[in-house]
């Protein structure tokens, strides 16, 4: 990832031996659809070719699932991104799990506070799960690598529970 363009750091390559681009958007998260949009026109990316990673407060710390599209559900970076796809949504979308805030925090504040060292340790473990699940969509597609990957995801949070800090 070497430029940027479309306000995001941005590069090309090859996994396994498969043309890819990558964007991290530089937007605030609630804009990321300003960078996301704009790219997916320039390079005249049908939104199935199209995978949005982002964060997700209704899956445990660490846990990942991959859904071939959906809706915002109130995630104010996804309905930016749908709202510069011209309102669809249409594409698919790797979860990241980042839990939900410790008793009556407010939701605003745990999402901008850094992560304590047992969190970070399990969304860095998430995002290479994450190149994983990216490498199994190039080769089997879509469809299949969500059933064998969300099924492998799916009892992860009790593991991550009784493991030690």
């Amino acid at each position: 990832m070497d430029s940027v363009h479309c306000k995001a750091i941005f590069g090309k390559g090859f996994v396994d031996g498969v043309p890819v681009f990558l964007a991290k958007p530089q937007t605030y998260m609630n804009l990321s659809g300003e960078s996301s949009g704009p790219l997916a026109a320039y390079y005249k990316l049908p939104l199935n070719r199209v995978l949005v990673f982002h964060d997700d407060m209704d899956l445990p710390c660490g846990v990942l699932r991959l859904h071939p599209k959906g809706n915002h559900g109130s995630h104010n970076g996804l309905k930016s991104v749908i709202y510069h796809f011209r309102g669809n949504r249409e594409f698919p979308r790797l979860r990241i799990g980042i839990g939900r805030p410790p008793g009556q925090m407010d939701p605003k504040a745990f999402l901008l506070q850094k992560f304590n060292a047992r969190a970070r340790g399990r969304i860095d473990a998430a995002l290479q799960e994450g190149v994983d699940a990216l490498k199994q969509v190039l080769s089997k597609g879509l469809t299949e690598s969500a059933r064998c990957f969300n099924k492998e995801q799916k009892y992860k949070h009790i593991r991550l529970q009784t493991m030690p800090v």
